[in-house]
């Protein structure tokens, strides 16, 4: 008898846990797959430590081939599943397609960039949900510094030094203190022009920095930051980004070379092709993980709408811990499926939070105690070398090394503007010239919502002689020289503490959902800016929200102004249990979940839309249609930030109206 076959699509934190559950239970009496775009599980939470040069970037980075046993890694992005078939295709990494069959699927997706209808961002800012993401952020920071250092004009070299982060959730909190610390040390090796220093500047339309959180935590986040250097500045949201700087809601125009889009996350594009039934965005799932009318289907992670038993009513947040802790309530359950012990439902109870704020300093409360200074520092990293399910004595090192030694001041340049624009389904993939831009648009057969993928034709894949890959167009670059590089403008990450999918506001004092009509809205926690209402509230990502927790599943112009808090899983799953801090094992122990935005569309031009009082299913950068001409070649790279010739732009077909670990 042929042993079943397990289909597991993504390999974040929900993904990774999944994969290594199940391995564990069936001990080789099934044949898992893990289908993923790289080879690697990413911890997203030490990511702005490599952007700011603490950590070498393969250090956050665990070979899934190395830690999970008796699983079948296939390298591609899943385009299209079809759940009455049993089949799932997917693109590799040089453009062919490939089919895999299944007994059993679970959907991991995980959660894309936010987009808001802001005008420019899509075009001069960077996200953060990526490895490409942050390597391009530390060059660019370098050069920006580096430039500044040569320069003889003040302006230019103040305009260089100044550096915007857009959403004081957990990412953008991180991502200023660390950039702060270091553009410090860059300086100290070539100082700037008598009177001027960097200058980082955090935005965000809620009251306070970590609006999710405990208040006293945040004061704590907030203490540290201004006593740091850093201008915190709430109540406050971007308005216009344009390649010489950006416009705040309060009417400033801020001189800028780099804006950083830190507001959240929504899920995975992939997860609306389905035609089942979504909660803003998200996949609905009853407790134990399963599909409703296909038992066979489980989601978890960001993509996926978990009903919190915790809180009658709601579902549970997007976050990196709660990701974490569905993928072990969701390998057990698989594994109950096909024989191996008993299901269960997904509960959970969190035991506090944990924010890095950079050198010695953070902010925590464990188990309901609240702690600041050196004694947090101390137990955020003793918590993230507990919930690395691998790295741990390499990480301790390059820790230990940065406290003893300067760091190093270089730029690498593997990296360019053009290769990681905002608007992408594939944040954790660089764009390569050549290659195609994005991945078709998802699709499901046997179902009433169900496309064809004829619709994506093979052309033949410049890469590779006689290889064909599904016809994509390029996209016209977002990078430009001089444009602010980043995240974007308006608000704080607010995928960790925000609860989506819910009417009511979320326990932690969130402010509830609005509902966007013709597609999933996102849940917000920050006020709109005056006389401009905010964007649908900050979706949860799973990159920067780090609460520990455990439970059963295991350790005016029809503008629109940027708002949310980003509650991005950060939050890293701690130790529960028997485990220990050796174990890998986390201690939280919960679901992640991303609320959708929609992207934006208008007259605004082959550049970007226009901005619009909803979000609408254009993204905020078109990128040209997957059915037209295949991708021109991409421009060569320079020794400059500068990005390639634009391609042609034209509509794209690959995203849904509506916006996981």
């Amino acid at each position: 008898m042929s042993r079943p076959r397990v289909v597991i699509v993504g390999a974040g934190f929900a993904g990774y846990q999944t994969a290594r559950t199940l391995s564990r239970i069936t001990r080789g009496k099934a044949d898992i797959t893990l289908l993923n775009p790289t080879d690697y599980f990413l911890y997203l939470p030490l990511l702005p430590q490599v952007a700011a040069g603490v950590l070498e970037p393969r250090r956050v980075t665990v070979s899934l081939s190395g830690t999970l046993p008796r699983v079948r890694l296939v390298l591609g992005e899943a385009d299209g599943i079809d759940l009455e078939g049993h089949t799932v295709h997917y693109t590799d990494p040089e453009g062919d397609g490939g089919t895999l069959a299944y007994d059993r699927l679970v959907l991991a997706v995980g959660s894309v960039n936010k987009l808001l209808p802001v005008p420019g961002v899509a075009e001069h800012a960077h996200g953060f949900r990526g490895m490409p993401e942050a390597l391009y952020l530390r060059d660019h920071v370098t050069r920006q510094v580096e430039l500044a250092a040569a320069s003889d004009d003040p302006k230019s070299s103040a305009s260089r030094c100044t550096f915007v982060v857009v959403g004081a959730g957990y990412t953008g909190t991180e991502v200023a203190a660390q950039g702060q610390l270091f553009t410090d040390a860059l300086v100290r090796k070539q100082p700037l022009r008598q009177g001027i220093r960097p200058r980082w500047m955090l935005l965000d339309i809620a009251p306070r920095v970590l609006p999710e959180l405990d208040e006293r935590l945040s004061r704590t986040a907030d203490r540290v930051l201004r006593r740091r250097g850093v201008e915190v500045r709430t109540g406050t949201s971007v308005e216009e980004a344009t390649s010489t700087g950006v416009r705040l809601s309060d009417g400033e125009f801020i001189d800028t070379r780099t804006l950083v889009w830190c507001v959240g996350v929504r899920p995975d594009p992939l997860v609306e092709g389905l035609g089942r039934p979504l909660e803003r965005g998200r996949l609905l799932v009853d407790p134990y993980l399963q599909v409703p009318g296909h038992p066979e289907v489980f989601a978890c992670g960001d993509a996926a709408a978990v009903p919190d038993l915790e809180k009658p009513g709601q579902y549970t947040p997007m976050t990196a811990q709660h990701a974490w802790r569905h993928g072990k309530v969701a390998g057990r359950n698989v594994a109950a499926s096909l024989g191996f012990g008993e299901r269960r439902e997904y509960r959970h109870r969190d035991m506090g939070f944990t924010v890095d704020l950079g050198g010695v300093k953070a902010a925590a409360n464990p188990l309901g105690v609240p702690l600041s200074g050196p004694l947090a520092g101390a137990v955020t990293r003793g918590y993230h070398l507990a919930a690395m399910p691998g790295n741990r004595i390499r990480v301790a090192a390059d820790w230990f090394l940065d406290a003893v030694l300067p760091r190093q001041a270089v730029q690498l340049g593997l990296v360019r503007s053009w290769s990681v624009p905002l608007d992408t389904a594939s944040p954790e993939l660089a764009r390569v010239a050549g290659a195609p831009e994005n991945r078709p648009a998802p699709v499901t057969r046997g179902t009433p919502a169900a496309t064809s993928l004829a619709d994506t034709h093979a052309v033949p894949d410049p890469g590779r002689p006689g290889a064909t890959g599904p016809r994509k167009s390029a996209v016209p670059d977002p990078g430009r020289p001089g444009a602010p590089g980043g995240d974007q403008p308006g608000s704080a990450d607010a995928t960790n503490a925000t609860e989506p999918g819910h009417d009511g506001p979320a326990a932690d004092g969130s402010r509830p959902a609005v509902s966007d009509p013709g597609g999933p809205a996102t849940s917000d926690t920050d006020e709109p800016a005056s006389g401009s209402p905010a964007a649908s509230g900050p979706v949860e990502s799973s990159t920067a929200y780090k609460p520990m927790a455990s439970g059963s599943g295991g350790p005016g112009s029809g503008r629109q102004a940027a708002s949310g808090s980003d509650t991005s899983a950060s939050a890293e799953p701690g130790v529960s249990g028997p485990g220990g801090p050796g174990s890998g094992r986390p201690m939280a122990s919960g679901p992640e979940g991303l609320a959708p935005e929609r992207e934006v569309s208008g007259p605004g031009g082959p550049g970007r839309p226009a901005a619009s009082g909803s979000d609408t299913s254009a993204p905020a950068a078109p990128e040209a249609s997957r059915s037209g001409t295949s991708a021109p070649a991409a421009p060569e790279a320079s020794g400059s930030d500068n990005p390639r010739p634009a391609r042609p732009a034209g509509p794209r077909s690959d995203r849904h109206p509506e916006g996981d670990s």
